[in-house]
């Protein structure tokens, strides 16, 4: 199958130059990411770029052993370590890990947080399986919404949380092939991230370990091309720059990104966006700097012939993996396939971690469904322990970057009950099935990862349960991970001969 390329020029930038070939203007920077919403009413002050927000500190270079504080921290947290025991696989609190019924409570009486489970669950059986009732599933999910307060406000953590999976089920009943999708401003986006970054190392765990192995494996090349699977809003290349500007001597290489897009309507114009803000970013640093986008055929195949490649570049390729963007098993196939055939220095992986035992298709919707249920309710109780704080800080968040992930779990998972998807957890058996192998992260990358931890409360730990992985943990359950693979070397030619 064919893969389209679209049309738009690269946006080039010189290293002494402030300007761009796109139409942002000069003096735009990471701060022109904001809504019309005063930020300054909202939490305060903030720093005058992302990358110094969403990263919490300098990603570094330094050898093990020469680590230096994450520059910068104290400013967002103060310095406390939670008391932690270590093993040969993790690093963990002393905090128990909590049973599914201690997650249902969430600053409220159990039995409240356990009938708005039930009735959840209740709504999926009645959505899926032998005994499908759909008049059934809505007259339940109609009730949840009766007895959920409409307030942001006065509604609990679970309740908001609950009404969260009510309305995914809903838009599930009104349309089961097609995920509901809401129309979001980039800068309000922009905003709830950096929001989310200081709440939360569910933003920045990933991009930091990434970033780190990609800094490590392209140490000295002058010319630096990354292919992105799901640039997303760019967040990670901001911190990425940020990083090679300020440990470059005597001049930062050529960056240049590759932003593959889905096809999906709109998809491409708002890679576009990303690239140029990107672009006047770059430019304001004096990082150089050039931009392109490749966007999947409609049945979201990806062709190696498509990209350019050009001599003397070091070729890094990244893979964010979300429910909301890439869920099909043969896309993601398609792309690690063609990504080996290209020969990186390096392949970073970034995905939501699910651990169940059997496949989605012996599962169930029902299955899926509690799995996300659990994995959201994880994710919503370390917020309310460290980040208690209601109002417009938290419902941003829920309502810009949680609910949308919430809506397209959802929908995936159901997808996937007729084994039509494939689960995230067999992305290892692609990657040794394509040719690449494990590479080991540095002791810096695992140090810092905890470090970035320590910013945040006890819950969070770190799991390295593979030598090339590293997996962010709220007490037991997992959240996210980031893995690092390459490419065995070629063969020597003297193996091939007869001795």
């Amino acid at each position: 199958m064919e893969l389209v390329m679209k049309n738009i020029p690269e946006l080039i930038i010189p290293a002494s130059s402030s300007t761009t070939t796109t139409t942002a203007d000069e003096d735009n920077n990471w701060d022109d990411w904001s809504s019309d919403l005063n930020w300054y009413q909202v939490s305060g002050d903030f720093p005058s770029d992302l990358t110094s927000f969403v990263l919490p500190g300098a990603i570094s270079s330094y050898p093990a052993g020469e680590a230096e504080p994450l520059a910068g921290a104290h400013a967002i947290h103060d310095w406390s370590y939670p008391s932690t025991t270590t093993n040969s696989h993790a690093t963990s609190p002393t905090t128990e890990g909590p049973t599914r019924n201690e997650l249902y409570n969430i600053n409220e009486p159990s039995s409240a947080s356990r009938r708005l489970i039930h009735l959840l669950i209740a709504a999926a059986e009645a959505i899926s399986g032998d005994q499908k009732s759909p008049h059934l599933a809505r007259v339940i999910l109609v009730r949840l919404r009766e007895i959920i307060p409409t307030d942001h406000a006065s509604a609990s953590g679970i309740e908001r949380l609950a009404s969260h999976f009510t309305e995914a089920l809903l838009a599930l009943l009104d349309n089961p092939h097609q995920p509901a999708t809401t129309a979001t401003p980039t800068g309000e986006v922009l905003i709830a991230f950096k929001l989310l970054h200081d709440m939360s190392p569910c933003v920045s765990f990933g991009h930091l370990t990434a970033n780190q192995a990609i800094l490590e494996a392209i140490a000295g090349e002058r010319r630096i091309h990354i292919l992105d699977y799901n640039i997303g809003e760019g967040v990670q290349w901001a911190s990425l720059i940020q990083a090679l500007i300020s440990k470059s001597s005597p001049a930062a290489p050529h960056l240049r990104i590759t932003a593959l897009t889905n096809g999906i309507k709109g998809s491409a114009s708002g890679a576009q966006e990303v690239g140029r803000r990107l672009s006047a970013f770059a430019a304001s640093v004096g990082q150089p700097f050039s931009f392109r986008i490749c966007r999947l055929d409609h049945t979201k195949r990806f062709t190696p012939a498509a990209i350019k490649v050009v001599k003397g570049e070091a070729l890094v390729v990244n893979c964010v993996l979300q429910p909301a963007q890439f869920s099909s098993a043969a896309s993601l196939t398609s792309f690690l396939t063609g990504a080996a055939a290209l020969g990186p220095r390096i392949l970073t992986i970034i995905e939501e971690e699910c651990t169940p035992s059997v496949a989605g298709a012996e599962r169930g919707f029902v299955g899926e469904f509690m799995d996300e249920v659990e994995r959201y309710m994880a994710i919503w109780e370390s917020l309310e322990t460290g980040f208690p704080m209601q109002g417009r800080v938290r419902e941003m968040v829920e309502r810009v970057i949680l609910r949308p992930r919430i809506a397209a779990a959802v929908a995936r998972a159901y997808g996937r009950q007729d084994g039509g998807e494939v689960a995230a957890e067999r992305c290892g058996e692609w990657m040794a099935a394509v040719g690449f192998e494990r590479l080991e992260l540095s002791s810096f990358n695992v140090c810092q990862a905890q470090l970035l931890l320590g910013l945040f409360n006890d819950g969070f730990c770190v799991d390295k349960d593979s030598p090339n992985k590293l997996a962010l943990r709220w007490k037991s359950r997992r959240l996210l991970s980031a893995s690092v693979w390459g490419l065995p070397p070629p063969p020597s030619p003297s193996a091939s001969l007869p001795f």
